[in-house]
């Protein structure tokens, strides 16, 4: 067809990794979900068009030697497996021990074919196996190519990726607008936390400024003074603030959902400088009254 850009295409069979150099897989690498299940297994005589190897080497086409393994990346590294170790693959019965030889980036956020595991095809010769296809088209054309591929192979399964992935994107977006909104009642709770504190100290700092008026302090330097300690206060909060919610944000990433940490300074230094004119702008106005108090009315009501 003419609107189909693209065309990927790969044999497939289904795995359970079940050791790892000798020793049960989940003994070794724990509850793994490349270890829980079946996977899907791939055999190719050159890697797949836009493969990139990061360790390793490709077996040489026509290869038929002991057999090989092509694993992904990261899945890998979580795994604790390196170049050299042997894995051993139970594809329909039948256990296939291959040493790993390559390493290679698999970008399974794509929605395109990717494989944790790829073997020699030697491995895997005269093994029944099925074939999937990706076909990348404009959105107007895939209610014609489905329905062309459901009269010309009536015994394939098609599949509209796009569904999928719109639901992904879907519940992820709510997911993000239920975060903001939450992040912003969070704030606005904060704000006003912090302008009742600084209401709270309304009689401390009446105390203050009539002692500091005793002294001789002029009500500019008794503001500059309280308006130097209100934001040093909002500054400390705000840097503990910043360190425990990076800290914690970090871990639920990281730890919960497997997923990279990036901070963003930015953000996080205006919600910060926020919070600090909010401190000072409360703690400014509930400095006018005790400034405007007299001394002794002040000194006499505290004793």
């Amino acid at each position: 067809m003419a609107d189909v850009s693209r065309i990927q295409t790969a044999p497939m069979l289904r795995g359970v990794i079940t050791q790892i150099n000798g020793q049960e897989a989940r003994a070794v690498a724990g509850e793994h979900w490349v270890l829980s299940g079946d996977r899907g297994v791939t055999y190719a005589d050159r890697p797949p068009e836009g493969t990139k190897i990061v360790a390793g080497t490709w077996w040489p086409e026509g290869y038929d030697g002991p057999p090989q393994a092509s694993f992904a990346a990261q899945e890998a590294e979580e795994l604790g497996l390196g170049l050299g170790d042997r894995i051993t693959v139970n594809v329909l019965g039948r256990d296939i021990e291959a040493e790993i030889t390559s390493l290679r980036d698999v970008d399974f956020s794509t929605a395109g074919i990717g494989f944790v595991l790829t073997l020699n095809p030697a491995a895997l010769a005269g093994a029944p196996h099925s074939h999937i296809a990706t076909i990348y088209a404009p959105p107007e054309a895939e209610a014609a190519i489905l329905r062309d591929l459901a009269t010309e192979f009536p015994n394939i399964t098609a599949i509209r990726v796009r569904d999928a992935i719109d639901r992904v994107t879907e519940a992820l977006g709510a997911i993000a607008r239920a975060t903001g909104l939450a992040a912003g009642v969070t704030l606005l709770t904060g704000f006003v936390v912090l302008i009742g504190a600084a209401a709270a100290g309304e009689h401390a700092r009446a105390w203050e400024a009539a002692v500091l008026k005793v002294l001789g302090a002029t009500r500019g330097r008794i503001l500059a003074s309280f308006t130097l300690r209100a934001a040093l206060m909002g500054a400390a909060a705000g840097l503990v603030a910043i360190l425990f919610g990076a800290l914690a944000g970090w871990a639920v990433l990281v730890l919960v959902m497997e997923s990279e940490f990036h901070f963003a300074p930015l953000p996080a230094v205006l919600i910060v400088a926020g919070g600090i004119l909010a401190t000072l702008l409360a703690g400014l106005i509930f400095a006018l009254r005790p400034l405007a108090a007299r001394p002794a009315q002040v000194l006499r009501a505290r004793e």
